[in-house]
């Protein structure tokens, strides 16, 4: 098993909108040329999208380029998750979410999460209108999607 780092910040609004979130239910039958064709742009489209999916797992699905770092070792992921949560913490919302220890509790929790082959979704305000969400994915297997093959693989 390995781990990969995703992270994204963007409008909260664009978040939120979870149609754009979610992969496409294939068609039920009877099924048609259009049906099929319109399924497989509608996978591409959230294959591309910078989007975080509404399943944590499904980032294995993204385009590659969407990795932000790979590891072979949960503390080795955490400290990466640290850094990132440490680096943003001026920009949260409140002084509770951006608190030291709370983030320190955080990753200690990430990675227990980890070490069981859990994966790791955390999400926070920046701003009024900002929202960063950051993912750490095990691959290789997914225990969610142990079918899923490894986006570095493909």
């Amino acid at each position: 098993m390995h781990i990969h780092a995703y992270s994204w910040l963007g409008e909260k609004e664009l978040f939120d909108r979870e149609a754009l979130r979610r992969l496409p239910d294939r068609p039920r039958p009877p099924v048609t040329a259009e049906d099929e064709e319109e399924y497989r742009t509608r996978v591409d489209t959230f294959r591309r999208s910078e989007l975080p999916p509404l399943e944590t797992s499904l980032w294995l699905l993204k385009t590659p380029a969407l990795i932000r770092a790979t590891f072979e070792e949960p503390k080795d992921a955490t400290a990466w998750l640290g850094r990132e949560l440490t680096a943003h913490a001026p920009g949260f919302l409140s002084r509770q979410e951006a608190d030291t220890a709370r983030l320190a509790r955080l990753v200690t929790t990430a990675t227990d999460r980890l070490a069981h082959g859990t994966d790791v979704s955390f999400g926070c305000y920046l701003g009024r209108t900002s929202f960063l969400s950051l993912a750490l994915v095990t691959c290789a297997p997914n225990r969610w999607y142990p079918d899923l093959p490894c986006p570095l693989l493909q």
